[in-house]
């Protein structure tokens, strides 16, 4: 992949992490963790506005990682997002201990995408719903990104009538 085309990707990339962003920074206290202010789409019982967080990140991290093999999120957090059975974490995160793992993601999904080669892009990746190539898992990872940021923006609209504004390019 040539640099035009990364600096790109990575211009779009980065501007659905700084909506999760922003939409993680524009969320009240008494909203973070009130399970009772949880989208309703979300099919959980006990989770807020954190979780979709927190699994947005996870998965981030997950999608930006080399092999499933050599994936391990960072301390506090677990493996609980790939556990069929749905288990949730111990505790709700706080925004400081996700703003660190958006910001090691962050990182982690901009190094991923600088390391990309003609070879490396066509690289293929296996998950339980389906084989893809590496550029593309970028895409459906960004998708993912934005999807939830999306739907956190909703949620905040619904609960304090207010919503962080779009990003067009990344900040950084």
């Amino acid at each position: 992949m040539n640099d035009a085309w990364k600096a790109i990707l990575w211009q779009q990339f980065g501007a659905a992490i700084d909506m999760l962003e922003n939409a993680m920074h524009a969320c009240p206290d008494r909203t973070w963790s009130n399970s009772d202010e949880k989208p309703k789409w979300v099919n959980r019982d006990v989770v807020g506005f954190w979780y979709l967080v927190y699994h947005t990140l996870f998965w981030l991290d997950f999608y930006s990682s080399a092999s499933e093999e050599k994936f391990a999120p960072p301390s506090p957090f677990t493996l609980t997002e790939l556990d069929p059975e749905g288990l949730l974490p111990d505790r709700p995160y706080t925004k400081e201990e996700l703003q660190r793992y958006l910001d090691y993601g962050r990182q982690k999904c901009r190094a991923s995408i600088e390391a990309l080669t003609d070879n490396k892009e066509q690289a293929r990746r296996t998950f339980p719903w389906g084989e893809i190539s590496a550029a593309e898992l970028l895409l459906h990872n960004m998708r993912h990104v934005q999807h939830h940021a999306a739907q956190l923006n909703l949620l905040l609209r619904q609960t304090i009538d207010s919503a962080p504004r779009w990003v067009a390019r990344a900040r950084s």
